[in-house]
């Protein structure tokens, strides 16, 4: 663990004096947990106010700049120190002594747990650690590997599965036997019963195609294919079926990680999928803006759209005439406030085959649940929820499905259950985590109980993290950060929820589980705005009218100037998405007021039309900054049930203007809109905590704003439109950069083609070499039934007697 203890010890030895007023310094900030910032920031200040140029450069400080919290006892510093990505190590070093010391994960935890509730960090506390189950499991080892999983896993498991082709090659012909459509035998018949034939059939077929035209249909040479043993779903033609089967002849006789990916990139085992979202309004029209629906329902209609279009391509060039099917199952909200959330089935919009499936919530008693219910507090719903679900989708399927994703913590432990239950391959999304929106909300859960619940949702992260077959990440620094912050996913990895249990060893973003697949933008509704002829006049009209009309109808402000260039941002009110930060930004640049208007767009204009008290504050706030700064002239706020191709034609009319986008959040996961607005030709400026920072390369495809510092970020924006009024072609190459970065790195057909070649590979694997971990699998059971189920228990009896007292 660098520094070496000795290199430190010794150092603070040679140095007590100045060593000792530092940690004394840290202890006078007077609190109980320091984060990063405040240890950075109070040695930078020390070091200036002193002669202790030693500092630079010294073990002291590679400790300090390495440490992303501490604990601040009487007499000792707790350090957690992230040394790089995901590796951590805990120290103490005592204030008096000077003396360093290593401890241990749980000694760290314990000390944090001391602060908040000293009883349960001495008493007895259960210890999570799943890290014995994964012993002899492949790990990756090199961070920048991380999100790269199937690879590795190809590279691992391809080398032991083939080290004797005999075995490995047994294997595959059983995986190859399990394949049907239906009543249809697929790729090998009962005519293959042996290693040893399929190599004969393979030869004698790749001889017979090599003669044949490559564009002879399969179903031309189908008969004779099959008294060799081969049945449909090597290709639709003579050519792609020849080249399947040399993949697979090369996989026999020198088996490498990318004939791995080759090969089972074209094996036809993903023809019905099932999409897990209960939270929420999940509705194709008119729920956007309610409460808990956002960008997660876009997300998965385009997602549906570009699975449901890459699975009839893959079957027609495999030669499969097989109809694929995707179920979106959601919750039934009998009171669907004029909505369509209250129709059991329904089909999805631009696709021939998808639908969505909704299943109430039902009580203890068995009645259906009528209302909406807010995410924190559905936890007591879901394993009823799960088992009802796997009846209907059997009932609409006819069968259990081939792939399942989960979506959000409450998705994703629904897709747990159902996979466990059917023995299907899960995928889980987690779109945002929660643990790391809110500063030590595992430390004070207690503080969150009633209205977040987050106890029982880490809880229920957990289990679905580890049951997972695989995770899909939206970017890197979801997963494990940067080397300068924590991942969502790595913040599993060890915390502490005292007085219920702490986690030595939760999850590990070295897992090859994670994969990186970025989703897209709609690219019928989101493109450049200088394609005009494919802009409806009648749209282009209605917008501008939104915009820069007088009408005050589900609208406040009228742009006196209507030739500045429009700031625009669209979001939830909430206090994560920050919009009355940007305001407030705004408001208080007079120089960017003077040379732009701002236009918000967001669910509700009034606070007694928000479903929380975070919203309420938002909405009050954004009112109060435009009364006190006077910017009725200079702000127009739209509240409208957001249509994505009104939203589109806003973009486009926003980059008419010459004006840019902003995302201020506080943190993003990844940031749809981003995408949307920079495909649309409009330069984005957007937050640099969270997907954002990736997805924009600062100063080419866009800028990065820091939200905790809006004065910079304003100057910035103001900065930028300055040079454009300047410099010819400024604003074009920033448009221009956005657009050429999104269609190279996010679109919807590069998602698709990705997430079924990772179905297929994870299904593959987990049938070959059992990776399906078992003994963590039985662990996992049990900490849901003793700790889960007994949490979302108690919610269900803290929501009942809420109702009673008719709160």
């Amino acid at each position: 663990m660098p520094p070496l203890i000795d290199d430190l010890s010794a150092f603070l030895q040679k140095y007590r004096d100045s060593a000792y007023l530092l940690l004394r310094r840290y202890r006078e900030l007077h609190k109980d947990f320091l984060l990063q910032s405040d240890l950075h920031d109070t040695f930078e200040q020390f070091c200036s106010e002193g002669d202790v140029s030693a500092f630079r450069g010294s073990p002291l400080e590679g400790l300090i700049n390495a440490a992303q919290v501490s604990v601040v006892r009487s007499s000792s510093l707790l350090l957690a120190v992230r040394w790089s990505v995901a590796r951590w190590g805990f120290m103490q070093i005592d204030m008096d002594q000077l003396e360093v010391r290593e401890i241990s994960v749980r000694q760290f935890l314990q000390g944090m747990e001391r602060v908040i509730d000293p009883e349960s960090a001495d008493g007895f506390t259960l210890d999570l650690d799943l890290k014995p189950f994964e012993r002899g499991f492949p790990r990756l080892r090199e961070a920048r590997s991380i999100g790269h999983g199937a690879e590795y896993l190809n590279r691992y498991l391809s080398n032991r599965l083939f080290r004797e082709i005999e075995t490995g090659g047994r294997k595959l012909l059983e995986f190859l036997r399990l394949h049907r459509a239906g009543e249809q035998t697929l790729l090998v018949n009962q005519g293959i019963d042996s290693l040893e034939r399929l190599i004969d059939s393979l030869r004698s077929a790749e001889e017979f195609l090599g003669k044949q035209p490559a564009e002879r249909p399969w179903s031309e040479v189908a008969g004779e294919m099959a008294r060799r043993g081969f049945e449909p779903g090597w290709g639709g033609a003579v050519g792609r079926a020849r080249d399947t089967m040399n993949l697979l002849s090369d996989l026999l006789e020198a088996p490498s990680p990318d004939n791995v990916a080759r090969f089972l990139g074209r094996i036809p085992m993903i023809f019905n999928i099932v999409i897990m979202s209960p939270h929420g309004y999940f509705g194709q029209a008119d729920v956007l803006g309610k409460p808990d629906t956002g960008g997660q329902v876009v997300y998965i209609l385009d997602q549906v759209r570009a699975l449901e279009r890459a699975m009839i391509e893959s079957n027609r060039k495999q030669g499969i005439d097989v109809t694929p099917n995707i179920l979106v199952v959601t919750r039934l909200i009998p009171e669907a406030e004029g909505t369509t959330c209250n129709i059991p089935l329904e089909p999805i919009i631009g696709t021939q085959h998808a639908r969505i499936l909704r299943v109430p919530f039902r009580s203890e008693s068995g009645e259906i649940v009528p209302h909406w219910i807010s995410r924190f507090l559905v936890w007591p719903y879901l394993e009823r929820f799960a088992v009802e679900v796997e009846r209907e989708i059997r009932a609409e399927l006819g069968d259990r499905p081939d792939f399942i994703v989960g979506n959000y913590s409450d998705g994703n432990l629904v897709a747990s259950i159902l996979s466990q239950r059917m023995g299907v391959t899960q995928c889980n999304i987690a779109h945002a985590l929660e643990k790391t929106k809110y500063l030590f909300s595992d430390l004070y859960w207690k503080d969150h109980e009633g209205e977040h619940n987050f106890a029982c949702q880490y809880t229920a992260d957990l289990i679905a993290m580890n049951a997972a077959d695989f995770i899909i990440a939206s970017t890197y620094q979801e997963i494990a950060g940067t080397p300068d912050s924590i991942g969502q996913y790595e913040s599993y990895q060890a915390f502490s929820l005292p007085g219920l249990y702490r986690v030595l060893y939760g999850i590990d973003v070295y897992d090859p589980k994670f994969n990186i697949v970025s989703p897209g933008a709609d690219a019928n509704v989101f493109f450049p705005y200088g394609e005009t002829q494919r802009r409806p006049n009648e749209l282009q009209n209605l917008v501008a009218e939104m915009v820069h009309g007088d009408s005050l109808e589900r609208a406040r402000g009228v742009l006196a100037d209507k030739s500045k260039p429009l700031l625009f941002a669209m979001s939830r009110i909430d206090h994560i998405k920050n919009p009355s930060g940007l305001l407030e930004w705004y408001a208080n640049c007079p120089a960017l007021r003077e040379r732009a208007n701002f236009l918000f767009v967001g669910g509700m204009l009034q606070p007694d039309e928000a479903s929380d008290p975070e919203q309420v504050e938002q909405v009050r706030r954004m009112h109060e900054l435009i009364d006190e700064h006077g910017l009725d002239g200079q702000v127009r706020w739209l509240e409208m049930q957001a249509d994505k191709h009104l939203v589109g034609e806003l973009y486009r009319y926003v980059a008419d203007t010459r004006g840019v986008f902003v995302q201020p959040a506080l943190f993003e996961a990844f940031g749809l809109t981003v995408i949307e607005a920079m495909v649309s030709g409009l330069p984005t400026f957007a937050t640099c905590y969270g997907g954002p920072a990736e997805i924009i390369v600062d100063g080419v495809s866009g800028f990065h704003i820091d939200p905790n510092h809006g004065d910079a970020a304003a100057e910035k924006m103001l900065d930028f439109l300055a040079r454009c009024d300047a410099e010819a072609g400024c604003w074009e190459r920033l448009s221009q950069g956005g657009i050429e970065r999104v269609n190279e790195r996010y679109t919807w057909t590069l998602y698709a083609d990705r997430m079924l070649k990772l179905s297929r590979i994870y299904g593959f694997w987990k049938f070959i070499s059992n990776i399906e971990r078992e003994e963590s699998a039985r662990y996992l059971e049990m900490f849901y039934f003793l700790m889960y189920r007994r949490m979302a228990d108690k919610i269900a009896e803290q929501e009942a007697e809420r109702e009673r007292a008719g709160v």
